[in-house]
């Protein structure tokens, strides 16, 4: 006979209760300019900074989850605004009840809207309650999801702007593939066709048959996107990405069904609709959200769903830190992007090896909050009973 213990209807599951909720925004300075596409056709200024809003979760258990989200260029202050105005909603709730607290965040301010700021707000309190429930439950986040692998393939891009000379575009690839990471993304979109295809041809040749992928953030026209994609078809790359607005999703499809070279979009789109949406009509092979733009991890993961429905390839934008535990959690073997822009602000950094990034032992997300980005904080905000 089994000395197992069975559960009986007046055993009693664990309930705790969020106490405490403090909110940071952080600016992160990068050591030099940035410039991509949307510089050099006048559309926006030179990236000079990173405004980060951090959310810090603890309970009566004396547990703690740990979140973010960002912005770049504008919007910060106004993340952080409206995160504080909605955190009240959080006291007094079951950390574990994630879905439900996600929706009473949105309607709390759903008069600005149920995608773009408002729900960015939002993601760092999702993201910092998945991080507590991983840890309340002594696993790293990526487990607690249902992991397939233990590590995913990964790329830069780090040092691929179009602000760079070629001859140090170069220099960082070679350093880049030295350093374990597998594949290396460059920026093009630059007015003279010519000078897109003279760079993403020099790094070819440099790399070999190293992965390589296109980023033009959006700023081809269709007609533009048509000589572009097949003047790039010899050069064997993995993708394509934002060769058109973000919106335009029949664009994309007619891209993706033409031809051979995959197109990957939606880093820019800011709800689960919106993803919805562009993978309905076919307009991406591979699909790139962003979990801090969709509103956190709750709404990523009907992303994925989404996304695997349909067979695609998944890549999520930036903030890797979140998103390696998300891309090893994806039924098909994804990508993820490396940056170390963020590194400043974490105690502890991600393993790279063997051109694969690998999921941290640790519980949760597995990073901490720096002394530094302490240092670097221009405004905070403690919500209590």
């Amino acid at each position: 006979m089994s000395t197992l213990a069975l559960a009986t209807p007046t055993d009693t599951a664990t309930v705790d209760r969020i106490t405490r909720v403090r909110l940071s925004s952080v600016t992160l300075p990068l050591p030099t300019p940035i410039s991509d596409a949307k510089v050099l056709t006048g559309r926006q200024k030179a990236m000079t900074e990173v405004a980060m809003l951090f959310a810090e979760i603890s309970t009566e258990a004396g547990l703690e989850g740990v979140g973010f989200s960002y912005s770049k260029r504008a919007g910060g202050p106004g993340q952080f605004a409206h995160a504080r105005e909605i955190a009240p909603v959080l006291i007094g709730e079951d950390p574990s009840d994630i879905a439900k607290i996600w929706d009473k965040l949105v309607w709390a301010g759903a008069s600005v809207g149920r995608s773009g700021l408002s729900v960015q707000a939002i993601a760092a309190f999702d993201v910092a309650l998945w991080d507590l429930k991983a840890k309340r439950a002594g696993l790293p986040l990526a487990k607690l999801l249902g992991s397939h692998r233990d590590s995913v393939r990964t790329y830069n891009t780090s040092g691929g702007f179009l602000h760079s000379p070629i001859e140090e575009v170069l220099e960082r690839a070679e350093a880049s593939l030295a350093s374990g990471i597998q594949g290396i993304k460059i920026k093009v979109g630059h007015p003279d066709n010519a000078v897109d295809l003279a760079r993403v041809t020099a790094v070819r040749e440099r790399i070999g048959d190293a992965p390589l992928m296109v980023d033009a953030n959006q700023q081809w026209d269709r007609a533009t996107a048509r000589r572009m994609c097949r003047a790039f078809e010899p050069l064997n790359l993995v993708w394509i990405e934002e060769p058109l607005d973000a919106y335009d999703n029949e664009g994309h499809a007619m891209l993706a069904s033409t031809f051979d070279t995959p197109i990957a979009t939606g880093e820019m789109l800011a709800s689960v609709g919106e993803h919805a949406e562009l993978i309905r009509v076919g307009g991406a092979d591979i699909v790139q959200p962003d979990a801090p733009r969709v509103g956190g991890i709750t709404q990523f993961l009907k992303v994925m769903a989404l996304a695997d429905a349909r067979h695609l390839q998944l890549a999520p934008h930036f903030a890797m830190e979140i998103h390696i535990h998300l891309a090893a959690a994806y039924p098909r073997e994804p990508w993820v992007e490396h940056f170390e822009w963020l590194d400043p602000l974490f105690d502890e950094h991600l393993e790279i090896a063997g051109g694969r990034m690998h999921v941290s032992s640790r519980p949760g997300l597995g990073v901490t909050i720096s002394e530094q980005a302490r240092r670097w904080t221009v405004a905070t905000h403690d919500e209590r009973p």
